[in-house]
Parts: C-alpha cells; sequence; structure tokens
C-alpha cells in the first residue's frame, strides 16, 4: 500500500517537527517538512498532501499570544487553500502549540460558516506557569475519526504554559461536548473526572483536551502523541498509546 503523504508544517520556534515528522513515518506515512514561508509561496503543495500536522513548540516565541502570528499567517494568506484541502477531506492534526494555531484561525471548532472565525481560545494555566507530565485523557463520543473508541483511556505527557480552554461563553464546554466537538478530556487516573490538578494540568474548562471540528477531520489535542511512541517513552513501561493516534489518522488518510 501507498504511503499517503504529509505535510508537517514548520516556523520560527517550532522544535516537534522531527519527531512528529518520524511518528508519521513510523505510522506509515510519507511526511515532508516544510516550512511556513515555503507553503505561502506554494499553497498548492497542499494539493499533494492527504494530511497537514501542525507540531508542538514556540512558533515565533509565542509572542503577542501562543500561535497567534502562525495562525494569522494561515488565516490572511492560506484560508483559501486550507478550507478546499478540508474540504475535499484532507486530515488535519494540530498538537500543543499547533492546536493553540487552530483555535485561533478558526479552524476549530469550526461550527461554523464561512470558516476562519475564532470562537474559543487557550489561556494561561491556572498554576501561571509551564506544565509538564504525564496525564490521562478519556476519549469521548465525539465527531473526530481517528481517535480510538469512547471510553479508552490515554497515557500521554502534556508540556505547555497556555493550555486552558476559555470558551466563548460560560457553559459552551457543555456544548462542545454535547455537539462531539469535546473528544478527549482530563481525568485522574482512575477514570474519574472532573479531575483536579494536577491531572487536569491547566483548569481547562470542562476537563477539555481537545477539540475537533463537525467534519471530524480536523483535531487539535495539548498533549504530545509523538512523545508516547516507544515502550521506553512510557514511565514504567507499557503500551505507547500515542501511536495509535498516528496509526488510525494515517489509516483514515490511505483510505
Amino acid at each position: 500500500m501507498a504511503r499517503p503523504p504529509f505535510l508537517v508544517l514548520r516556523a520560527a520556534g517550532t522544535n516537534c517537527e522531527i519527531e512528529t515528522a518520524w511518528a508519521l513515518e513510523r505510522s506509515g506515512a510519507d511526511p515532508r517538512t516544510v516550512h511556513v514561508g515555503r507553503l505561502l509561496e506554494s499553497p498548492d503543495l497542499l494539493k499533494e498532501a492527504r494530511g497537514l500536522v501542525i507540531p508542538g513548540g514556540f512558533s515565533y516565541g509565542d509572542d503577542i499570544a501562543a500561535g497567534r502570528i502562525l495562525a494569522n499567517q494561515l488565516k490572511h494568506h492560506l484560508a483559501p487553500a486550507l478550507a478546499e484541502f478540508v474540504e475535499r477531506g484532507g486530515l488535519v492534526l494540530g498538537i500543543c502549540n499547533g492546536f493553540q494555531v487552530l483555535v485561533k484561525t478558526g479552524l476549530l471548532p469550526g461550527r461554523y460558516l464561512p470558516r476562519f472565525v475564532q470562537e474559543v481560545t487557550l489561556g494561561w494555566n491556572d498554576s501561571n506557569h509551564y506544565e509538564c507530565r504525564w496525564v490521562h485523557l478519556e476519549c469521548l463520543p465525539s465527531k473526530c475519526r481517528f481517535l480510538p473508541p469512547e471510553g479508552t483511556v490515554l497515557r500521554i505527557p502534556v508540556a505547555h504554559a497556555e493550555g486552558k480552554l476559555l470558551p466563548g461563553k460560560q457553559g459552551d464546554e457543555k456544548a462542545l461536548e454535547r455537539e462531539g466537538l469535546a473528544p478527549l478530556r482530563y481525568v485522574t487516573p482512575a477514570g474519574e473526572s472532573p479531575a483536579p490538578f494536577p491531572w487536569n494540568p491547566n483548569g481547562s474548562a470542562g476537563g477539555i483536551a481537545a477539540l475537533t471540528d463537525p467534519s471530524g477531520r480536523i483535531l487539535g489535542m495539548m498533549p504530545h502523541p509523538e512523545r508516547a511512541m516507544l515502550p521506553w517513552h512510557v514511565p514504567g513501561g507499557g503500551r505507547p498509546q500515542g501511536e495509535e493516534i498516528f496509526r488510525r489518522m494515517v489509516a483514515l488518510a490511505a483510505g
């Protein structure tokens, strides 16, 4: 079977593109790392890809706000190409800083058309500093097409300072979950919710750790699945569960 082509987008300050591309390759994709400047010059690169991944890091030093500058580049210069990419079935994954980018472009949760209207944001952790630890994530009933089944609990690390989901209005986190747009929730090691700190590392509303769009083909998540790919990545050993997300995404892209 041919490996589906993926683009891994990088910008100044991105620092997880190498391991993200490796995770995709290990999962059966044919990844190509591309600088945002190159994509701005040649938006048709998206026509050659089945998937787009925006990895973690600190794009443009998180100046102004985390992910804001890269989000503005995509929103104001690549919106038509990105909309066409998604509408023809392309898959998008944003990890940590990439999640922040997708939220600030308006691609997530993407409930309204035209696209690219920001609905929610990701603010500073309640602790007011960077949090780096392994967390437990419950897969909720959702529209996302490449996550494990409902009820699966994943153990994956987080590493962020601005990961607290702030809905556009009070109580909107419940609507996001009800609409199937909140596919992952922080839980305790025993699977209990709501999870207090440190199991919810940022105070995110409703414990939401990820968002998807109504098509289920766009996923943004704060935890780093590319850091849970091998048994020796996992504290105490065990099955690396980040790999399952990449494998499911690549299999869907392969069709």
